[in-house]
């Protein structure tokens, strides 16, 4: 990561913006966790993002100007069955962008954390996912669920009725975070879920 640092700022001249953004689920329950699926979720998913983190902030801090954006989930707030290292990791990354940010504010880098709701990837395209996500509303989870008809059950569930979102929802809150505009923020925390969660403290 430090090479490729050195790489991109050899090439352009200067690195103005993080995104650090690093996801692997390993769909087990805790009990039934081989050490490596707790393993590889925290180390690609928090260390990785620390990682980059590392690498590329000595060169914001040098030219005292840097924006720096991190991708938590909201599973990182809330409860997922058969899910907790993935919940572990991305609660861990808001503990970490906080901590950043109280360290790196004095070279005029702000860090925040983009946390997406259900996002139609392949992390969310995922048979096991699926059912977790039938589930999550109270019906009993199908054997083989069907990516539609996880979506149209929850809908309702959300308050803007979407079953997930597109990656194209979330990149508006990124540039927000990653422009001027956004130049007093730090620290925060930016939600972008179609309103699931709004009922959280």
């Amino acid at each position: 990561m430090r090479g490729a640092a050195d790489r991109i700022e050899g090439d352009f001249g200067k690195i103005d913006i993080l995104v650090a953004d690093a996801a692997i689920q390993r769909w087990k329950p805790l009990l039934e966790m081989e050490d490596a699926d707790w393993r590889d979720v925290i180390d690609i998913n928090l260390n990785g993002s620390a990682t980059t983190l590392r690498a590329f902030a000595p060169k914001m801090v040098a030219r005292k100007r840097g924006r720096i954006i991190f991708l938590s989930s909201m599973q990182g707030k809330h409860f997922t069955r058969d899910a907790a290292s993935y919940c572990a990791s991305k609660w861990s990354i808001l503990g970490l962008m906080k901590s950043a940010a109280m360290e790196l504010g004095q070279y005029n880098i702000t860090v925040n954390a983009l946390l997406p709701g259900l996002v139609d990837t392949p992390l969310t395209r995922y048979e096991k996912r699926l059912g977790e996500t039938i589930a999550e509303t109270g019906r009993p989870e199908p054997a083989h669920p069907t990516p539609q008809k996880a979506c149209d059950i929850r809908a309702p569930t959300v308050p803007l009725k979407v079953g997930w979102l597109q990656p194209d929802d979330i990149s508006p809150a990124a540039v927000f975070l990653a422009s001027d505009a956004a130049a007093m923020v730090t620290g925060a925390e930016y939600a972008v879920t179609g309103g699931d969660g709004a009922e959280d403290v």
